[in-house]
């Protein structure tokens, strides 16, 4: 073995070095990097927290590539094992970073202002010049002249050395900015693992919602969550209105206001209360909040069976699909007899026909309500116990009731009032009928809870502080040295910046009429 090799690193002194490599800024850069990149799919992918709906339109829509986006956890990102450990490194690097550089600052806040040095001309600005005061009033007029600056005099063989120093806070602003970043981010960390975020819909026709886990459409909460911890609140829509720009407008269709009225109650037996919920002003319980994220139609339909039973008589909420709202539900009846039946279809709150003769919504408030229905008859997959959308039908073991010449049956309705009426009412082949009876409203409500949610709001506001103070503040140092020669007392001064400038020797000019007008001699001169 030669001997200039290099001798291998223990285990103590390798996990020094990674240590150190973690915690560099460099490293805390790259990281913070990572983790912006990290977060792009994102954004450019459905998340199932956020809307699971659309996630199941894009496997609809890509089924090859979206069972491999899933696998990857695309469509999970910020609950992804990837994501998660960039974002714990990323804290752990930070920390790092931040802890020495505290103690080296704490130290420097203690220590003197640094002895002048030998030879001031080599600095970048300097100056000298001659004066009929002593050098202890040299030095008493600089201390005037220097503020609130840290100041040290230090007299040594009949010659005065001030040294000054200031701009600490421009380190103290640094230190608040990076520990904003990480208050942000514990903030987030524990809202994420302690929070919950779900959605429902609610009609108006006085729909009712119990703050429990089974009364929502979709729900996501973090690993530490316990649905134990869902607060028991309820509340009752009474009122969903909207206001749409009218026809004409620059803006016609553009919704003008969503507004959600009804009644809650905090708690089991507690009194009920009002609520009035717009966008952006959501009803807050407790540690929840109750946004209003979407709104539209849910028709009223009555179907009774073959048999003449009355198997449906209720609202169904039908998800808008555009602008103008042309929205597309499902019903599904498991208790038709002799067989189960399936509806499925779109809605048109404003109907008329475009050019071709096919009907389209030409205005989002329900001006003209059309209703298209197509028929399946069979076994609707819910007897099984496997749970299943109520947007969609499985129609695996179901049989579209078919036309004459083989084309799907169709029903097209219009609200009405009485069973008879041509226009809101309609015969099944197998004897039942179809009733629009009329049109209510919905609300989609986003209910979530997050722990310490203001926690990064404030790590926010005192990062911005924190770099508006390092960016604004100039960590300077000042020396004078003042000697006597004959009657005379020779002054030398020169200023450093820590951080680089252009308008260090202007500073100077400044900082000299300062100091001359405290020594308040008119006979100085520049040498």
């Amino acid at each position: 073995m030669s001997s200039n090799a290099v001798p291998a690193l223990g285990r103590r002194e390798l996990t020094r070095w990674f240590w150190r490599q973690l915690t560099s800024m460099r490293t805390a850069l790259f990281l913070l990097l990572l983790l912006a990149i990290t977060a792009i799919p994102g954004s450019l992918y459905p998340q199932r927290g956020v809307d699971a709906r659309a996630v199941e339109t894009y496997f609809l829509n890509h089924p090859k590539a979206a069972p491999t986006l899933d696998k990857l956890g695309f469509f999970s990102v910020y609950t992804s094992p990837w994501f998660s450990a960039v974002y714990l490194l990323l804290m752990i690097s930070l920390i790092g970073c931040i802890l020495p550089r505290t103690f080296v600052y704490l130290r420097a806040l203690r220590a003197r202002p640094p002895r002048a040095p030998r030879h001031f001309s080599r600095l970048p600005a300097s100056t000298s010049f001659e004066t009929s005061a002593t050098p202890d009033e040299v030095a008493a007029a600089g201390r005037e002249a220097l503020g609130r600056a840290r100041v040290d005099v230090v007299e040594r063989d009949g010659v005065v050395e001030l040294s000054a120093e200031k701009g600490f806070l421009r380190e103290a602003g640094n230190l608040v900015f990076h520990v904003s970043v990480v208050v942000v981010l514990i903030g987030v960390a524990i809202g994420t693992l302690y929070g919950y975020r779900g959605s429902v819909i609610v009609t108006d026709d006085g729909g009712r919602f119990s703050n429990s886990l089974t009364q929502y459409d979709e729900f996501s909460s973090g690993s530490l969550f316990s649905s134990d911890d869902l607060p028991p609140f309820s509340f009752t829509l009474d009122k969903m209105s909207t206001k749409f720009q009218p026809f004409g407008s620059p803006q016609e269709g553009a919704p003008r206001e969503f507004r959600a009225q009804g009644t809650y109650a905090p708690e089991p037996g507690a009194a009920e209360r009002d609520f009035d919920i717009t966008v952006n002003h959501p009803l807050k319980v407790g540690s929840s909040s109750v946004y209003l994220v979407g709104q539209g139609y849910a028709p009223i339909i009555k179907i009774t069976d073959a048999k003449g039973n009355v198997v449906w008589n209720d609202a169904v909420p039908f998800l808008p699909a555009d602008s103008t709202y042309t929205s597309n539900g499902v019903i599904k009846v498991p208790d038709a007899q002799p067989e189960q039946l399936g509806f499925q279809g779109f809605f048109l709150p404003t109907a008329a026909e475009n050019a071709k003769g096919a009907s389209i919504s030409i205005f989002p408030a329900a001006a003209n309500p059309l209703l298209g229905l197509f028929v399946w008859h069979g076994d609707l997959g819910l007897d099984d116990g496997t749970p299943q959308s109520v947007f969609t039908l499985d129609k695996t073991k179901l049989k579209q009731y078919l036309r004459s010449d083989g084309k799907g049956f169709r029903i097209s309705l219009q609200p009405g009032s009485e069973v008879g009426d041509e226009a809101s009412t309609a015969k099944l082949p197998d004897g039942g009928t179809v009733q629009y009876v009329g049109t209510a409203q919905f609300a989609r409500f986003q209910i979530s809870s997050s722990p310490l949610v203001k926690v990064p709001l404030f790590g926010i506001i005192a990062g911005l502080i924190g770099l508006m103070t390092s960016l604004t503040i100039k960590p300077r140092r000042t020396w004078i040295r003042a000697r006597q020669d004959g009657s005379r007392t020779v002054v030398d001064v020169a200023v450093l910046d820590r951080v680089s400038r252009d308008d260090l020797p202007a500073d100077l000019d400044a900082f000299l009429e300062r100091f001359k007008k405290s020594l308040g001699d008119t006979e100085e001169r520049a040498t």
